[in-house]
């Protein structure tokens, strides 16, 4: 990657470091989590700082204290799969909303250290933190937060089980080849997809505030060009197509999808859900929190 960028990207994990993640967390009502949450900055700070200063020591070592915070999250995982004992397609979402910023964590000690990690090289592994606070963690827990406003919706039940899926398929995909990291991106951007159209068919039109709506309806809108871009690039890098360039994809697709869909879903949702709190309750508003 070029030094601008580089520049980019990391400011796409900063802001999923200090607002996406943390807001999201308001999302999700998890006992144990309200203190992770209370705590994040501790992580979130000097995970920041890591992308700034040059590739050492220094740099490894403020990047390992967010990985610490990422796996306090992932450690919420059985806990909380313990407790509900639902493997309900929403739940799925969750698991995999507080489990994947681990990967991010875990790549960006290695990226930051400059140790090429399971012999991915060092650009990779920097793309990979953001994929997995944007495909990983936000769509994860929007799909979840969908499915539960829809429980009875084939569709929600498919984007909240399609996206951990695919998000996982294009992780395997680094493994394997183009093509099966191809096929995780045809998985991830159906569920991408569909979490768009029901979310500006059904919720955008229920909305009253006007604000939230639009919060929705630019989220939805952004989804049907940013994935389309995923699709395009991944297919390219598999048939040798022209295809665009990472440069071109982080100023496309990464931004859309970090200010249009993550930033824009989880403040609209955040707004739907005062307090955060899902409960089963038939009077609750359907887009509260994932319980």
């Amino acid at each position: 990657m070029g030094t601008g960028t580089a520049e980019l990207v990391n400011l796409l994990v900063l802001l999923g470091m200090g607002a996406v993640i943390p807001l999201g967390l308001t999302l999700i009502d998890e006992p144990g989590l309200a203190r992770v949450r209370r705590l994040w900055p501790l992580a979130a700070v000097p995970g920041a700082l890591s992308l700034w200063l040059p590739r050492g020591g220094p740099a490894a070592g403020c990047a390992t204290l967010y990985a610490l915070g990422t796996l306090a999250l992932a450690a919420r995982v059985p806990v909380r799969l313990a407790r509900t004992r639902s493997t309900a397609p929403h739940e799925i979402a969750v698991l995999t909303a507080l489990g994947t910023p681990s990967v991010a964590g875990l790549a960006l000690v290695a990226e930051r250290s400059g140790h090429r990690l399971l012999g991915f090289d060092l650009d990779i592994l920097a793309l990979t933190v953001p994929h997995f606070h944007y495909a990983g963690f936000t769509a994860a827990l929007v799909a979840g937060l969908v499915c539960r406003a829809s429980p009875t919706s084939a569709a929600a039940r498919w984007a909240a089980l399609s996206v951990p899926l695919g998000t996982l398929l294009v992780l395997a995909g680094y493994f394997v080849d183009d093509w099966a990291e191809l096929a995780g991106a045809v998985v991830l951007t159906t569920g991408m997809w569909l979490i768009g159209l029901l979310t500006w068919r059904d919720l955008r039109l229920r909305t009253a505030d006007r604000r939230t709506a639009a919060l929705l309806g630019l989220a939805s809108a952004v989804l049907a060009a940013t994935m389309l871009l995923a699709l395009w690039w991944a297919l390219g890098e598999a048939s040798g197509l022209p295809h665009p360039t990472l440069a071109w994809m982080a100023a496309t697709h990464g931004v859309g999808n970090a200010l249009g869909f993550a930033l824009c879903s989880l403040l609209a949702r955040r707004r739907l859900a005062e307090p955060a709190d899902p409960g089963p309750l038939p009077h609750r508003h359907p887009e509260e929190a994932l319980r």
